[in-house]
């Protein structure tokens, strides 16, 4: 079976950011300018080993809390491991708050945030696809999510960091990573912490960094395959 489209999931069990539609609108663009079909669902039904199979990218969308079922989380991580990409974004930090797997792949957890105010992003990486387009100190208005440990575990590359020298309420210090990702068995892992308003999902840049994170896990290149779940 090809595999042809992107999941955008946007399930939420805890708070719902107003973002969700003007993001996922966005993320659908992007995915059908890159040549896939794409599919907005908020039904954990969708997640079974043959549905993810036709998947050349899983995403979700500031999803929070637990958002899978047992079996839709031993098929998506099957599908993660067995060659899938998936692309977590915002509030996904914030989901399946009792599921080690989820939490080793992120490799840290949600911790909170200031108000909303503008900051300065650090690009470390301007030769990733997510981070090509933009400018090695990147002035943005986001969240600033904290996380409850650096998230600079063993395989995960950090692309870009919070300059928290610019913002009010960061609590990582001077390493303080914003975005990053990993290999993950035999797929990709993305996330960015940014993407909180709708406008967000309107500006060129952002647009750009979407598009550059989801070309990168959907090329991670391997069949699926039914595969233990584990990193």
């Amino acid at each position: 079976m090809p595999i042809a489209d992107v999941l955008i999931y946007t399930r939420t069990a805890g708070y719902r950011h107003d973002s969700i539609p003007a993001g996922a609108k966005a993320l659908a663009g992007l995915a059908e300018a890159a040549g896939y079909d794409a599919e907005v669902t908020e039904d954990p039904a969708a997640f079974t080993r043959e549905r993810l199979r036709r998947c050349a990218a899983v995403v979700f969308l500031s999803t929070t809390g637990t958002v899978l079922t047992e079996a839709g989380r031993e098929a998506f991580a099957s599908y993660v491991v067995g060659g899938g990409g998936f692309l977590a974004i915002h509030a996904a930090a914030n989901a399946e708050p009792d599921w080690p797997f989820y939490g080793d792949l992120l490799g840290t957890r949600f911790d909170g945030h200031p108000e909303i105010q503008p900051g300065v992003v650090c690009v470390d990486v301007p030769d990733h696809p997510a981070t090509a387009g933009l400018p090695a100190r990147w002035a943005w208005t986001d969240e600033w999510y904290n996380f409850t440990s650096n998230p600079r575990v063993e395989g995960v590359r950090v692309l870009a960091r919070a300059d928290e020298s610019t913002y009010r309420g960061g609590t990582l210090g001077a390493d303080h990573p914003l975005v990053w990702c990993r290999e993950a068995g035999r797929g990709r892992f993305f996330f960015t912490a940014l993407g909180h308003a709708a406008e967000t999902y309107e500006d060129d840049a952002f647009r750009g960094h979407l598009a550059g994170a989801l070309s990168w896990v959907a090329g991670a290149g391997s069949p699926v395959r039914d595969t233990p779940p584990g990193l």
